[in-house]
């Protein structure tokens, strides 16, 4: 394994890989809108059209929550972002029932195009999430047991 040396300036905070995270997050979003929206309304019209941007809406913003309150709840003590993350994804939850369920009540999207574009959200926004956490590098310090230098140091 390469060691990697960082300078003062150029060192990332705790938070970059989650903050990398939310940007992978909104660029596949973003893809995925486009995507979505052309073929949906290509192949239903109009309500193809609602049905993709609901979608995108739907599973982007349940998935893109998720990287946005561990964000807030990071510079926490543990005990309280725990509950930010409880609170958050309770909220969630009844936040996309209660618009699942209004949304039941209409007909002018089109429920294949919702259906498909709310999966596609779920899977690329968390792939591109992934690959931004995965990807980005953290540096870290050892140091030897009883000793208040740090690794760079001893060398």
């Amino acid at each position: 394994m390469r060691a990697v040396s960082f300078t003062p300036e150029t060192v990332p905070g705790p938070d970059a890989p989650l903050r990398a995270a939310l940007r992978y997050g909104l660029i596949g979003l973003g893809v995925l809108v486009v995507a979505s929206v052309v073929i949906a309304t290509l192949l239903a019209g109009m309500p193809g059209l609602w049905g993709a941007l609901l979608g995108a809406a739907i599973g982007g913003g349940f998935i893109l929550t998720t990287v946005v309150s561990v964000l807030f709840g990071a510079k926490l003590p543990p005990q309280m972002a725990g509950m930010v993350m409880l609170v958050g994804w309770v909220a969630k939850l009844l936040v996309v029932l209660v618009v699942v369920g209004v949304l039941n009540q209409f007909d002018f999207y089109s429920r294949p195009a919702l259906f498909f574009t709310v999966v596609g959200a779920l899977l690329i926004v968390l792939g591109a999430e992934t690959y931004g956490v995965v990807r980005h590098k953290v540096p870290y310090v050892t140091t030897r047991a009883g000793d208040s230098e740090t690794a760079s140091e001893q060398e």
